[in-house]
Protein backbone atom coordinates (compact mmCIF):
# COMPACT_ATOMS: atom_id res chain seq x y z
CA UNK A 1 0.00 0.00 0.00
CA UNK A 2 1.19 3.38 -1.53
CA UNK A 3 2.00 6.44 0.86
CA UNK A 4 -0.80 10.00 0.55
CA UNK A 5 0.27 12.91 -1.61
CA UNK A 6 -1.68 14.90 0.92
CA UNK A 7 0.77 13.87 3.14
CA UNK A 8 2.91 16.73 1.77
CA UNK A 9 0.45 19.11 2.74
CA UNK A 10 0.06 21.14 6.23
CA UNK A 11 -3.15 20.48 8.66
CA UNK A 12 -4.05 24.15 7.35
CA UNK A 13 -3.26 23.21 3.96
CA UNK A 14 -5.55 19.90 3.89
CA UNK A 15 -8.56 22.05 6.06
CA UNK A 16 -8.25 24.32 3.02
CA UNK A 17 -8.65 21.66 0.75
CA UNK A 18 -11.51 19.50 1.64
CA UNK A 19 -13.74 21.54 0.68
CA UNK A 20 -12.42 22.23 -2.68
CA UNK A 21 -12.38 18.90 -3.20
CA UNK A 22 -16.14 18.14 -2.23
CA UNK A 23 -16.71 20.87 -4.23
CA UNK A 24 -15.26 19.62 -7.45
CA UNK A 25 -16.10 16.25 -7.37
CA UNK A 26 -20.10 17.65 -7.11
CA UNK A 27 -18.76 19.35 -10.28
CA UNK A 28 -18.16 16.37 -12.19
CA UNK A 29 -21.42 15.86 -13.51
CA UNK A 30 -21.30 19.72 -15.01
CA UNK A 31 -18.88 18.13 -16.67
CA UNK A 32 -20.45 15.13 -17.64
CA UNK A 33 -24.36 15.68 -17.94
CA UNK A 34 -23.97 17.84 -21.11
CA UNK A 35 -22.45 15.82 -23.07
CA UNK A 36 -25.04 13.03 -22.21
CA UNK A 37 -27.53 15.44 -22.95
CA UNK A 38 -26.09 15.70 -26.38
CA UNK A 39 -25.83 11.97 -27.13
CA UNK A 40 -29.41 11.01 -25.31
CA UNK A 41 -31.31 14.08 -24.75
CA UNK A 42 -32.85 15.33 -21.17
CA UNK A 43 -34.52 12.00 -20.42
CA UNK A 44 -31.26 9.88 -21.33
CA UNK A 45 -29.28 12.30 -19.49
CA UNK A 46 -31.97 12.12 -16.26
CA UNK A 47 -31.12 7.64 -16.67
CA UNK A 48 -27.98 7.96 -16.31
CA UNK A 49 -27.50 10.47 -13.96
CA UNK A 50 -29.74 8.13 -11.81
CA UNK A 51 -27.68 5.40 -12.38
CA UNK A 52 -23.89 6.71 -11.96
CA UNK A 53 -25.40 7.89 -8.27
CA UNK A 54 -26.99 4.84 -7.06
CA UNK A 55 -24.32 2.40 -8.18
CA UNK A 56 -21.24 5.03 -6.31
CA UNK A 57 -23.17 6.35 -3.19
CA UNK A 58 -24.07 3.57 -1.18
CA UNK A 59 -20.25 2.29 -1.72
CA UNK A 60 -18.35 5.59 -0.76
CA UNK A 61 -20.78 6.43 2.20
CA UNK A 62 -20.45 3.38 3.55
CA UNK A 63 -16.14 3.57 3.14
CA UNK A 64 -16.65 7.20 4.98
CA UNK A 65 -18.73 5.46 7.80
CA UNK A 66 -16.27 3.52 8.81
CA UNK A 67 -13.10 5.54 8.31
CA UNK A 68 -14.34 8.06 10.43
CA UNK A 69 -15.76 5.53 12.95
CA UNK A 70 -19.57 6.36 12.64
CA UNK A 71 -20.90 3.46 11.69
CA UNK A 72 -24.93 3.14 12.77
CA UNK A 73 -28.22 2.47 11.46
CA UNK A 74 -30.16 5.69 12.71
CA UNK A 75 -31.08 9.13 11.20
CA UNK A 76 -27.98 11.00 12.68
CA UNK A 77 -25.57 8.55 10.72
CA UNK A 78 -27.34 9.15 7.40
CA UNK A 79 -26.60 12.83 8.04
CA UNK A 80 -23.17 12.57 8.83
CA UNK A 81 -22.85 10.91 5.72
CA UNK A 82 -24.38 13.47 3.67
CA UNK A 83 -21.89 16.41 5.06
CA UNK A 84 -18.88 13.96 3.86
CA UNK A 85 -20.23 13.49 0.52
CA UNK A 86 -19.46 14.95 -2.80
CA UNK A 87 -23.01 14.83 -3.51
CA UNK A 88 -23.38 17.52 -0.92
CA UNK A 89 -20.25 19.89 -1.06
CA UNK A 90 -20.57 22.14 2.26
CA UNK A 91 -21.76 25.77 1.49
CA UNK A 92 -22.80 25.25 -2.66
CA UNK A 93 -25.10 22.47 -1.20
CA UNK A 94 -26.28 24.13 2.09
CA UNK A 95 -27.70 21.03 4.33
CA UNK A 96 -29.26 22.01 7.25
CA UNK A 97 -30.31 19.51 9.72
CA UNK A 98 -33.29 18.55 12.25
CA UNK A 99 -33.31 15.34 13.92
CA UNK A 100 -36.23 14.30 15.72
CA UNK A 101 -35.58 10.63 17.33
CA UNK A 102 -33.04 7.99 15.85
CA UNK A 103 -35.34 7.41 13.06
CA UNK A 104 -37.05 10.66 12.57
CA UNK A 105 -35.29 13.95 10.68
CA UNK A 106 -35.65 16.81 8.64
CA UNK A 107 -32.94 18.37 5.63
CA UNK A 108 -33.00 21.19 3.92
CA UNK A 109 -30.92 23.76 1.80
CA UNK A 110 -30.56 27.22 2.17
CA UNK A 111 -28.68 27.40 -0.77
CA UNK A 112 -28.54 24.84 -3.14
CA UNK A 113 -25.70 25.83 -6.40
CA UNK A 114 -27.24 22.66 -8.50
CA UNK A 115 -30.63 24.32 -8.56
CA UNK A 116 -29.02 27.82 -9.16
CA UNK A 117 -27.29 26.00 -12.55
CA UNK A 118 -30.08 24.36 -13.26
CA UNK A 119 -33.12 26.97 -13.27
CA UNK A 120 -32.23 28.49 -16.12
CA UNK A 121 -32.66 26.03 -18.26
CA UNK A 122 -36.11 25.98 -17.45
CA UNK A 123 -38.83 23.65 -15.44
CA UNK A 124 -38.26 20.59 -17.61
CA UNK A 125 -35.10 20.38 -16.26
CA UNK A 126 -35.31 21.48 -12.75
CA UNK A 127 -38.50 18.38 -12.77
CA UNK A 128 -35.50 16.11 -13.90
CA UNK A 129 -33.44 17.18 -11.23
CA UNK A 130 -34.95 18.04 -8.23
CA UNK A 131 -37.74 14.83 -8.81
CA UNK A 132 -36.48 12.30 -11.13
CA UNK A 133 -32.69 12.18 -10.13
CA UNK A 134 -33.28 13.15 -6.54
CA UNK A 135 -36.07 10.42 -5.13
CA UNK A 136 -34.14 7.33 -6.63
CA UNK A 137 -30.64 8.77 -5.67
CA UNK A 138 -31.48 10.10 -2.26
CA UNK A 139 -32.94 7.07 -1.53
CA UNK A 140 -29.71 5.09 -2.40
CA UNK A 141 -27.52 7.05 0.06
CA UNK A 142 -29.96 6.24 2.86
CA UNK A 143 -30.33 3.01 2.24
CA UNK A 144 -26.33 2.35 2.58
CA UNK A 145 -26.91 3.03 6.49
CA UNK A 146 -30.74 1.73 6.63
CA UNK A 147 -32.59 -0.81 3.67
CA UNK A 148 -35.52 0.51 5.84
CA UNK A 149 -35.17 4.40 5.33
CA UNK A 150 -36.96 6.70 3.16
CA UNK A 151 -36.40 10.83 1.88
CA UNK A 152 -39.50 12.13 0.99
CA UNK A 153 -40.30 15.77 0.12
CA UNK A 154 -41.80 18.29 2.12
CA UNK A 155 -41.79 20.62 -0.76
CA UNK A 156 -39.31 20.81 -3.73
CA UNK A 157 -38.86 22.92 -7.04
CA UNK A 158 -39.62 24.23 -8.94
CA UNK A 159 -40.01 27.14 -6.48
CA UNK A 160 -43.36 29.22 -6.13
CA UNK A 161 -42.64 31.74 -5.76
CA UNK A 162 -39.43 31.92 -7.35
CA UNK A 163 -37.02 33.19 -4.88
CA UNK A 164 -38.29 30.75 -2.08
CA UNK A 165 -36.39 29.53 0.62
CA UNK A 166 -35.54 27.27 2.18
CA UNK A 167 -35.03 25.79 -1.78
CA UNK A 168 -35.95 22.56 -0.82
CA UNK A 169 -37.06 20.28 2.50
CA UNK A 170 -37.11 16.80 2.97
CA UNK A 171 -38.04 13.93 5.95
CA UNK A 172 -36.03 11.24 6.37
CA UNK A 173 -37.74 7.90 8.43
CA UNK A 174 -36.70 4.89 9.62
CA UNK A 175 -39.31 2.60 9.14
CA UNK A 176 -39.34 -1.56 9.21
CA UNK A 177 -42.62 -1.69 7.07
CA UNK A 178 -40.83 -0.05 4.24
CA UNK A 179 -39.90 -2.77 1.77
CA UNK A 180 -36.12 -1.37 0.27
CA UNK A 181 -36.09 -1.22 -3.44
CA UNK A 182 -34.68 -3.45 -5.41
CA UNK A 183 -30.34 -3.43 -5.98
CA UNK A 184 -29.95 -1.36 -8.99
CA UNK A 185 -28.15 -3.73 -11.64
CA UNK A 186 -24.32 -3.78 -12.01
CA UNK A 187 -24.63 -2.95 -8.28
CA UNK A 188 -22.08 -5.94 -8.08
CA UNK A 189 -19.49 -4.82 -10.36
CA UNK A 190 -19.48 -1.95 -8.87
CA UNK A 191 -18.38 -3.42 -5.42
CA UNK A 192 -15.89 -5.68 -7.10
CA UNK A 193 -13.81 -2.94 -8.49
CA UNK A 194 -10.40 -2.20 -6.99
CA UNK A 195 -11.78 1.49 -5.73
CA UNK A 196 -14.55 -0.17 -3.57
CA UNK A 197 -12.03 -2.48 -1.65
CA UNK A 198 -9.19 -0.07 -1.87
CA UNK A 199 -7.33 -0.10 1.77
CA UNK A 200 -5.81 3.31 2.78
CA UNK A 201 -3.86 4.17 5.94
CA UNK A 202 -5.23 4.07 9.40
CA UNK A 203 -5.94 6.94 10.92
CA UNK A 204 -3.69 8.22 13.70
CA UNK A 205 -5.66 8.39 17.22
CA UNK A 206 -2.87 10.02 18.96
CA UNK A 207 -2.13 13.53 16.62
CA UNK A 208 -3.32 16.47 18.06
CA UNK A 209 -6.92 16.95 16.19
CA UNK A 210 -9.91 15.29 15.96
CA UNK A 211 -9.45 11.46 14.51
CA UNK A 212 -12.94 10.80 14.05
CA UNK A 213 -16.64 11.52 13.74
CA UNK A 214 -18.13 9.36 16.49
CA UNK A 215 -19.09 12.11 18.51
CA UNK A 216 -22.76 14.53 17.99
CA UNK A 217 -23.90 15.82 14.52
CA UNK A 218 -22.42 19.41 13.73
CA UNK A 219 -24.72 21.98 12.46
CA UNK A 220 -21.30 21.86 10.14
CA UNK A 221 -17.55 20.27 9.60
CA UNK A 222 -15.23 22.52 10.28
CA UNK A 223 -11.98 20.37 8.64
CA UNK A 224 -9.55 22.41 10.58
CA UNK A 225 -11.14 20.68 14.05
CA UNK A 226 -9.61 17.43 12.37
CA UNK A 227 -6.07 16.05 12.71
CA UNK A 228 -3.86 15.83 10.16
CA UNK A 229 -4.16 11.98 9.54
CA UNK A 230 -7.30 12.17 9.98
CA UNK A 231 -7.47 15.13 6.64
CA UNK A 232 -5.11 13.01 5.14
CA UNK A 233 -7.44 10.23 5.07
CA UNK A 234 -10.51 12.32 4.15
CA UNK A 235 -8.83 13.92 1.08
CA UNK A 236 -7.77 10.16 -0.23
CA UNK A 237 -11.69 8.99 0.34
CA UNK A 238 -13.07 12.18 -1.40
CA UNK A 239 -10.68 11.65 -4.73
CA UNK A 240 -11.99 7.76 -4.22
CA UNK A 241 -15.81 9.15 -4.41
CA UNK A 242 -14.83 10.83 -7.50
CA UNK A 243 -13.15 7.60 -9.08
CA UNK A 244 -16.12 5.61 -7.88
CA UNK A 245 -18.66 8.37 -9.75
CA UNK A 246 -16.83 8.07 -12.79
CA UNK A 247 -17.45 4.39 -12.58
CA UNK A 248 -20.51 4.52 -12.46
CA UNK A 249 -20.77 7.12 -15.33
CA UNK A 250 -19.45 4.83 -17.53
CA UNK A 251 -20.66 1.81 -16.87
CA UNK A 252 -24.52 3.79 -17.49
CA UNK A 253 -22.55 4.82 -20.88
CA UNK A 254 -21.14 0.90 -21.41
CA UNK A 255 -25.11 -0.25 -21.55
CA UNK A 256 -25.96 2.16 -23.76
CA UNK A 257 -23.21 3.35 -26.07
CA UNK A 258 -20.30 1.10 -27.88
CA UNK A 259 -17.35 0.88 -26.29
CA UNK A 260 -15.17 3.41 -28.77
CA UNK A 261 -18.04 6.30 -27.75
CA UNK A 262 -18.75 5.61 -24.50
CA UNK A 263 -14.99 6.43 -23.89
CA UNK A 264 -15.05 9.53 -26.27
CA UNK A 265 -17.58 10.63 -23.62
CA UNK A 266 -16.20 9.68 -20.66
CA UNK A 267 -12.54 11.45 -22.31
CA UNK A 268 -14.83 15.14 -22.53
CA UNK A 269 -15.80 14.62 -19.19
CA UNK A 270 -12.52 13.92 -17.98
CA UNK A 271 -11.28 17.03 -19.43
CA UNK A 272 -13.74 19.91 -18.42
CA UNK A 273 -13.37 18.72 -14.64
CA UNK A 274 -9.75 17.75 -14.63
CA UNK A 275 -8.90 21.57 -15.70
CA UNK A 276 -11.80 23.04 -13.33
CA UNK A 277 -10.57 21.25 -10.59
CA UNK A 278 -6.69 21.78 -11.34
CA UNK A 279 -7.80 25.81 -11.63
CA UNK A 280 -9.41 25.84 -8.20
CA UNK A 281 -7.00 24.00 -6.44
CA UNK A 282 -4.64 26.66 -7.28
CA UNK A 283 -5.93 29.22 -5.91
CA UNK A 284 -7.02 27.81 -3.24
CA UNK A 285 -3.57 26.85 -2.38
CA UNK A 286 -1.85 30.01 -3.32
CA UNK A 287 0.12 28.87 -5.92
CA UNK A 288 1.59 30.21 -9.07
CA UNK A 289 1.69 29.93 -12.50
CA UNK A 290 5.46 28.27 -12.96
CA UNK A 291 6.24 24.57 -13.18
CA UNK A 292 6.83 23.70 -9.29
CA UNK A 293 2.73 25.08 -9.07
CA UNK A 294 2.13 22.06 -12.00
CA UNK A 295 3.71 19.79 -10.27
CA UNK A 296 2.04 20.33 -7.42
CA UNK A 297 -1.50 20.42 -8.75
CA UNK A 298 -0.99 16.95 -10.60
CA UNK A 299 0.23 15.33 -7.22
CA UNK A 300 -2.85 16.80 -4.91
CA UNK A 301 -4.99 16.30 -8.16
CA UNK A 302 -8.19 13.47 -7.36
CA UNK A 303 -7.78 12.33 -10.87
CA UNK A 304 -4.57 10.76 -9.97
CA UNK A 305 -5.36 9.86 -5.84
CA UNK A 306 -5.50 7.96 -4.01
CA UNK A 307 -1.85 7.27 -4.82
CA UNK A 308 -2.47 3.96 -3.71
CA UNK A 309 -4.82 3.35 -6.41
CA UNK A 310 -3.31 5.14 -9.28
CA UNK A 311 0.39 5.22 -8.59
CA UNK A 312 1.25 7.64 -10.42
CA UNK A 313 4.84 9.54 -10.37
CA UNK A 314 5.04 13.31 -11.01
CA UNK A 315 9.12 14.39 -11.10
CA UNK A 316 9.75 18.05 -12.00
CA UNK A 317 13.05 18.35 -13.83
CA UNK A 318 14.72 21.27 -15.66
CA UNK A 319 11.88 23.29 -17.87
CA UNK A 320 9.48 20.87 -17.84
CA UNK A 321 6.84 18.45 -15.39
CA UNK A 322 6.81 14.38 -16.16
CA UNK A 323 3.83 12.54 -15.12
CA UNK A 324 4.04 8.64 -15.08
CA UNK A 325 0.72 6.69 -15.22
CA UNK A 326 1.49 2.58 -14.02
CA UNK A 327 -0.84 0.43 -16.26
CA UNK A 328 -0.17 -1.79 -13.20
CA UNK A 329 -2.64 0.04 -11.15
CA UNK A 330 -5.99 -0.34 -9.55
CA UNK A 331 -7.45 3.12 -11.57
CA UNK A 332 -6.40 0.77 -15.14
CA UNK A 333 -7.76 -2.45 -13.97
CA UNK A 334 -11.36 -0.37 -13.15
CA UNK A 335 -10.97 1.57 -16.42
CA UNK A 336 -11.19 4.92 -14.07
CA UNK A 337 -9.41 8.28 -15.17
CA UNK A 338 -6.27 7.13 -15.67
CA UNK A 339 -7.56 4.59 -17.90
CA UNK A 340 -8.65 6.71 -20.22
CA UNK A 341 -5.31 8.35 -20.88
CA UNK A 342 -3.08 6.91 -23.37
CA UNK A 343 -0.45 8.35 -25.91
CA UNK A 344 -3.06 10.25 -28.37
CA UNK A 345 -5.32 11.61 -25.74
CA UNK A 346 -4.11 14.01 -23.77
CA UNK A 347 -6.69 16.33 -23.68
CA UNK A 348 -7.52 16.03 -19.76
CA UNK A 349 -4.10 16.58 -18.65
CA UNK A 350 -3.73 19.59 -21.22
CA UNK A 351 -6.94 20.98 -19.18
CA UNK A 352 -4.80 20.54 -16.01
CA UNK A 353 -1.88 21.74 -17.13
CA UNK A 354 -3.19 24.50 -18.95
CA UNK A 355 -5.71 25.92 -15.71
CA UNK A 356 -1.93 26.76 -14.46
CA UNK A 357 -0.62 28.09 -16.72
CA UNK A 358 -1.79 28.68 -20.29
CA UNK A 359 1.10 28.56 -22.32
CA UNK A 360 1.64 24.51 -20.70
CA UNK A 361 1.62 21.74 -23.35
CA UNK A 362 1.90 18.24 -22.90
CA UNK A 363 2.96 15.43 -24.90
CA UNK A 364 3.74 11.67 -24.80
CA UNK A 365 7.63 10.76 -24.11
CA UNK A 366 7.35 7.38 -23.96
CA UNK A 367 4.56 4.41 -23.92
CA UNK A 368 4.78 0.89 -22.78
CA UNK A 369 2.33 -1.87 -21.79
CA UNK A 370 3.93 -1.05 -18.02
CA UNK A 371 4.01 2.97 -18.03
CA UNK A 372 3.07 5.83 -20.06
CA UNK A 373 5.13 9.08 -19.81
CA UNK A 374 4.18 12.27 -20.36
CA UNK A 375 6.02 15.76 -20.84
CA UNK A 376 4.68 19.17 -20.40
CA UNK A 377 6.59 22.46 -21.23
CA UNK A 378 5.97 25.29 -21.99
CA UNK A 379 4.52 26.67 -25.35
CA UNK A 380 5.75 30.09 -26.91
CA UNK A 381 2.08 31.11 -27.02
CA UNK A 382 -0.97 30.51 -24.78
CA UNK A 383 -3.97 28.05 -25.62
CA UNK A 384 -7.14 28.74 -25.55
CA UNK A 385 -9.66 27.47 -23.39
CA UNK A 386 -10.91 24.17 -24.04
CA UNK A 387 -14.42 23.73 -25.15
CA UNK A 388 -14.67 20.49 -22.28
CA UNK A 389 -13.61 23.19 -19.68
CA UNK A 390 -15.76 25.95 -20.57
CA UNK A 391 -18.77 23.75 -20.82
CA UNK A 392 -18.08 23.12 -17.25
CA UNK A 393 -17.59 26.85 -16.34
CA UNK A 394 -21.36 26.97 -16.97
CA UNK A 395 -21.97 25.80 -13.38
CA UNK A 396 -22.07 28.55 -10.69
CA UNK A 397 -19.98 26.19 -8.63
CA UNK A 398 -16.93 27.33 -10.92
CA UNK A 399 -16.41 30.35 -9.34
CA UNK A 400 -17.88 29.39 -5.61
CA UNK A 401 -16.06 30.76 -2.82
CA UNK A 402 -16.10 29.37 0.67
CA UNK A 403 -16.52 31.54 4.12
CA UNK A 404 -15.60 30.92 7.54
CA UNK A 405 -18.73 29.97 9.47
CA UNK A 406 -17.14 29.83 12.70
CA UNK A 407 -17.83 27.21 15.78
CA UNK A 408 -19.86 24.34 14.88
CA UNK A 409 -22.95 23.98 17.02
CA UNK A 410 -23.81 20.09 18.07
CA UNK A 411 -27.22 19.28 16.80
CA UNK A 412 -29.45 17.52 19.62
CA UNK A 413 -32.54 15.74 19.22
CA UNK A 414 -35.54 18.15 19.74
Amino acid sequence: MSGSNFGQLTRAQLATLLPELLLCGHLIDRSGMAHTIAAFGREGMTAVAIEEWQLASPVYTRRMQRAFGFTGDDVVTIFKGLQLDIGAPPQFMDFRFRVEDRDHGEFWLDHCGALRDVEPMGDDFVVAMCHDIEDPTFDATALATNPHAQVRPIHRPPRRPADRKPMCAWTVTIDAAHVPPPVPPNSGAMAATAAARLVLADIDPAEDGQHDYAGPLLSDLRFADFSKSALVRMADEVCLQHHLLTLGFLIALGSRLDPAAAIKVGRKQFAGIAGLTAERLCKALKLGDDMAALATVLRLHPAWNPLAYTGIGVLETEGNVQLTIARDSGAESDGSWPALIDADHLAPIDAMARAVNPRFAAHTVDSTDEQLTIEIGRAEQPFRESNEVALTRFSTGAAFAFTDRGIPLPLTVV
